[in-house]
């Protein structure tokens, strides 16, 4: 088992939970926040699982990708003026990103995959 991999994906299904969770709890007052967490939140959610049941899932370069464009939806969707949610957008996107890019580079740069 790859434990860099699989900690890429436990990080992908954790902050995909709290992007969706956090649209119908923390940050529902904000409507216009309500479908981009859903939908990159479910995205992420999904890729880590797909992962931690060993059907491949996602490489870790598209989870950086829809953790970066999780970081970018509260300007990208006009709710940067809502503290809840776009905080969940931010944190939960550059905690994304900076796990699947360093699981990235560290697959790039022939770190052993196997033990």
């Amino acid at each position: 088992m790859d434990l860099t991999k699989s900690l890429a994906d436990v990080v992908a299904f954790v902050a995909g939970l709290v992007a969706v969770l956090a649209a119908f709890f923390w940050a529902g007052d904000a409507g216009e926040a309500t479908q981009p967490l859903l939908v990159l939140g479910t995205l992420l959610l999904v890729s880590g699982l797909w992962g931690l049941l060993g059907a491949g899932g996602a490489s870790s370069w598209v989870t950086a990708a829809f953790g970066a464009l999780l970081v970018v939806s509260p300007w990208a969707f006009g709710f940067d003026g809502t503290a809840a949610a776009a905080w969940t957008a931010w944190l939960t996107g550059a905690v994304t990103v900076i796990v699947g890019l360093w699981t990235a580079l560290q697959t790039r740069a022939g770190t052993p995959t196997r033990v």
